[in-house]
């Protein structure tokens, strides 16, 4: 399995969240559907949940109020800092707000993703993030080797890197990336001197998909997707019935902006795109159904509730490829217990077998 070094670097990224049990469980800081319930039940559960942004960045305030009102009631989350993270979108955030958050809050950790302007950006939020709160850790999302690179030799760091292939859900590297398979051990095995420790995003839902993660060089896993099956994720009903319905990702989602550009979201950088199912908007949109028809449409299919997705809806369905192993609804501790004795099980019988 994986070498001395990375056992290492696995002790490495525990250290400063001592609630969390092997292996390394995070999930990840799904956009407005990975609130305050969601997060502390995955770090309550020994694992590390992180608050994703919220519609608007002056809105994560109120989420961390709440995440600090569920840890004071909690019986097994006790820690100098926030035991839950942050992430924040980087091209459309404000610094000087996240600052303000991350300064009066003290989040045990922040994950940066999707700058404009690569590198020097995320050098920028780095900088002004860890001097509002020194023990605050700082995370990083890259796609390729190369940004990972860039990450681990700029002048300030990261303290993890997430690495993601493309298999992920949401927004995406839209071309010049590999599946986590391939993207993982190079990016691990580039960046092992450092003595950065890497996570693994993208495509990874059960105990098999962590398992294998570790094997490749990752320290932990983080997982999205799975987490929308979950009973506390921010989501409706008609959307998270599509996670537990959709099969053969490969098949039936794609990354496009046309639901950004539907639901009036427009100015992401080029390079990023988010993974979505397939429904009756892209179908008609490929059939040439003219763009102001089709906002028409899923602006009607919005003010339909849960039927507003599904094969025939309209609206955004964003998932990761790995979607199809998602079977059923549970709590966000109860998945995280399910994958941490399914990775442990895995290993166990590869050891002995090999």
């Amino acid at each position: 399995m994986a070498s001395q070094g990375t056992a290492e670097l696995r002790r490495l990224l525990a250290r400063p969240y001592p609630w969390v049990k092997k292996p390394f469980i995070v999930g990840a800081p799904m956009r407005i559907m990975a609130g305050p319930q969601l997060a502390v039940a995955v770090s309550a559960a020994g694992g590390l949940g992180f608050i994703g942004p919220q519609a608007k960045p002056d809105q994560l305030s109120a989420d961390l109020d709440k995440a600090r009102e569920l840890v004071a009631a909690s019986t097994s989350l006790r820690h100098p800092l926030l035991p839950v993270g942050v992430g924040f979108q980087v091209w459309n955030g404000d610094l000087k707000i996240a600052t303000s958050d991350v300064e009066k809050h003290k989040p045990c950790a922040v994950w940066l993703f999707a700058a404009r302007n690569g590198q020097p950006e995320l050098d920028e939020w780095t900088v002004s993030l860890r001097g509002a709160s020194r023990d605050t850790q700082v995370w990083i999302q890259v796609g390729t080797l190369s940004d990972a690179i860039a990450a681990v030799n700029s002048s300030t760091p990261p303290d993890v890197l997430v690495i993601q292939g493309s298999e992920a859900g949401g927004h995406g590297m839209v071309k010049d990336t590999a599946g986590t398979m391939v993207l993982l051990p190079e990016v691990a095995d580039a960046v092992k001197e450092s003595g950065i420790p890497v996570v693994a995003a993208g495509g990874i839902i059960d105990g098999r998909g962590a398992a294998a993660a570790l094997a490749l060089g990752a320290a932990g896993v983080a997982m999205g997707t799975r987490f929308l099956a979950s009973s506390e994720a921010r989501i409706a009903k008609g959307y998270q019935d599509e996670v537990v319905r959709a099969s053969d990702g490969a098949k039936n989602t794609l990354r496009t902006q046309l639901y950004n550009h539907l639901r009036g979201t427009f100015g992401w950088p080029e390079q990023f795109s988010p993974r979505t199912l397939i429904n009756r908007s892209w179908v008609d949109h490929e059939a040439g159904v003219p763009f102001e028809k089709l906002q028409v449409l899923h602006d009607e299919a919005a003010k339909s509730g849960d039927a507003g997705w599904g094969p025939e809806g309209r609206l955004a369905t964003y998932v990761g490829a790995g979607v199809g192993l998602v079977r059923s609804v549970q709590g966000a501790g109860e998945i995280v217990e399910n994958v941490r004795t399914e990775t442990r099980d895995v290993v166990k019988a590869l050891s002995d077998d090999l």
